[in-house]
Order: C-alpha cells, then sequence, then structure tokens
C-alpha cells in the first residue's frame, strides 16, 4: 500500500517540517457524540461486536472524515484489546465502564500471560487496519494505536476502572519485581501489536498512558515511561515501524515532558493542563507537540470555541511541529457542529498565522 497521500500535513508536523496550515484531528473522533456513530452501535449489537467485526469498525472509522475536514484518520478500537486476546474475559456493562472477569493478582497469574498472536486473537484489529487502509484511498494518513503496558495493566489488575488502581499500586510496592515482569510482558505485547498495525498498513502510532499522569515522578519513571521507550526502542527497531512517527500520550504527566522526549519518538501528546508554549520550551524542539483544547469548551458556543483555537494556536506560535487535537478524548454530549467550527477554525487560523 504505497499509493500518494492527497494530504500528508499531518505527518509533516510530526516530522516538524511546514506545512500550509496546522493539522487536526480529534481523539475519540469516531464516538457517541455522532449519531451515525450510534446508530451503527446499535446495529452491531455491543461494542465489542462493533470493535471487532473489521467492516463495522472501518465504517465507524471514517465516518467522522464524511463530516469534518481532519487531517488523518485513528482507527477505530479499544485499548483493551490486548488484554482481552490474553484470555481475561473483557466485557462492557452499561454505564460502568470496562470490566475483566480474570484480573491478574498473583505469580500465577501473570506467569499464565503471553505475547498474544497478532493474526490470530487480534487478527480482526489488523483486518480492520487494512480495510481502512484500502477505502481510505490516500485521502489522509492512518494512526494506529495502543494503550501503554502501564494503563493496561491498570486495568489488568484492578479488573476495572479506578480513581487510584490501588491493587496495581499494592503491587508496585510490595512485590516490584512481580509487577515489573507484568510490565515486561505488556511491553513485549504492545510492540508487537503496533508492529503488527504498521505491517498492516498504519502510518503513525500513538501509545495512550492514560493512567501515568497518576503516578509520582519517580514511579512514573520507573513503571511507565520506562516500558514506553521500551515500546519506541522496539519499533524503532522493527523494519515495518522504524520509519513510522510514534506520538506518546501521557494524561497529567506534563512535568515529564523533557524525559519523554528522551525516548526518541516524533511527537508528545499534551493535555489542557499544560500551556503550550511552556512544553515547547520543555522539550527544546526535539519533537512535534499535539494538543491541547479542553474538551469540555466544545461544550460552549461557536465564539468561544473559536476563540479559544485561536489561544491555544497562539500558544504554540508559528513554528512547525504541532499537530492540533483535544487534550483528552471528545466528550458523548458534545455538538457534532461545534466540532465542525473547531476544524475549521483550526485551518483557517493556522493559514493566517503563516501568512
Amino acid at each position: 500500500m504505497t499509493e500518494a497521500l492527497q494530504n500528508d500535513r499531518f505527518l509533516r508536523a510530526l516530522r516538524r517540517e511546514a506545512t500550509d496550515t496546522t493539522p487536526v484531528w480529534v481523539m475519540r473522533q469516531a464516538g457517541r457524540y455522532l449519531p451515525e456513530y450510534r446508530a451503527t452501535r446499535a446495529r452491531a449489537g455491543s461494542f465489542m461486536a462493533l470493535a471487532q467485526s473489521p467492516e463495522l469498525a472501518c465504517e465507524v472509522t471514517l465516518q467522522p472524515l464524511e463530516r469534518f475536514e481532519l487531517d488523518a484518520a485513528i482507527l477505530f478500537s479499544d485499548i483493551l484489546t490486548i488484554p482481552d486476546a490474553m484470555g481475561l474475559g473483557l466485557s462492557f456493562a452499561h454505564g460502568e465502564g470496562p470490566q475483566f472477569a480474570h484480573p491478574v493478582r498473583t505469580k500465577a497469574d501473570i506467569d499464565k500471560l503471553g505475547v498474544p498472536d497478532m493474526e490470530g486473537e487480534l487478527r480482526y484489529v489488523m483486518d480492520a487496519v487494512r480495510l481502512i487502509r484500502k477505502e481510505l484511498h490516500g485521502r489522509v494518513p492512518l494512526i494506529g494505536f495502543s494503550g501503554s503496558p502501564w494503563t493496561l495493566a491498570c486495568y489488568m489488575v484492578e479488573g476495572h476502572g479506578s480513581r487510584d488502581f490501588g491493587h496495581l499500586k499494592a503491587m508496585c510496592w510490595n512485590e516490584p519485581v512481580l509487577a515489573h515482569q507484568l510490565l515486561e510482558t505488556l511491553a513485549q505485547s504492545v510492540a508487537a501489536y503496533l508492529i503488527a498495525q504498521a505491517t498492516a498498513g498504519a502510518q503513525a502510532l500513538m501509545v495512550f498512558d492514560t493512567w501515568g499522569g497518576m503516578l509520582g515522578p519517580a514511579p512514573y519513571r520507573e513503571f511507565s515511561l520506562r516500558y514506553m521507550a521500551q515500546v519506541v526502542d522496539a519499533l524503532k527497531a522493527h523494519p515495518a515501524s522504524r520509519e513510522l512517527p510514534v506520538i506518546l500520550f501521557s494524561k497529567g504527566a506534563g512535568q515529564h515532558l523533557a524525559t519523554m522526549a528522551d525516548t526518541g519518538c516524533a511527537a508528545l501528546g499534551v493535555d489542557w493542563t499544560v500551556d503550550l508554549a511552556a512544553a515547547r520550551q520543555a522539550v527544546a524542539g526535539r519533537v512535534a507537540l499535539q494538543g491541547n483544547l479542553d474538551p469540555s469548551i466544545l461544550l460552549a458556543g461557536p465564539d468561544v470555541i473559536r476563540h479559544e483555537v485561536r489561544r491555544v494556536l497562539d500558544s504554540y506560535g508559528n513554528h512547525p511541529g504541532h499537530v492540533f487535537n483535544l487534550g483528552h478524548g471528545i466528550t458523548p454530549e458534545v455538538n457534532p457542529e461545534h466540532v465542525k467550527v473547531l476544524v475549521d477554525e483550526v485551518h483557517a487560523y493556522g493559514r493566517q498565522l503563516r501568512g
């Protein structure tokens, strides 16, 4: 799959090259705020049935591109596909988020875990990537992704979502060797998963470290960043992925941006608690930055959205290497027309800045 991209400004920005305007995509851009997504999910019968159908995953991946002039598509999937493939019994209870029937709490539990077969248990993801690339016809690049080892471990040990993921934290303090064994297996799995997505046709790769920011500085480096760096190293060593830009996003970990840039990734996601000017100074031009509008601003009126988009763009300034995004995922109650306002304003004001 070597078709020429009709719109490559997203990839150019990740390489910190000049672009005609600021590229933009939105975390969770295929999701519940879109009525067409809700209709497809209803047709599928459940979230898992939707995520595990390559045809339906392709359909919802492309839906936001029909509405908005986005500069990238992102694979529709879930961050917990790897632990599900490990046989932990993933389910989604209505209104309660993900749950695992078989959380891992003991050495015996962790000893049973192995790297899943990417063209076996996870073939549906790779089939979705192949189909999406085909259906995009080179319109925009396709982003593949995974949860980070730390974030996957949070759900696997706790068994469900949590405010503090106390079971995993206790394992880190009381049985650090066991915690590192789990994280090592997950780092190998995440690397293999992203390499497989690259092989299937993904053109950029993103690691979502949703829960890294709840760790203190030293534990963050030991239990989260260390394993993301290991994933980046593996991606750079493999022929299928070594040329692809890798984006790392640790929510709530803005104080670690400079250290994150040391991993050799191409870009860092920045949440809305960090000023982009300060983030740019912290990374000293070594990586591109992605972000960072507060998602709740999309609940405001169009004039407020335009003002806040300009504030973010002004904060980064007229420098290469910025991909506009939200500081976290779009929320279900957002009016799709507000997303159009955001996307159009990013492009219009981005051109004005370069004028």
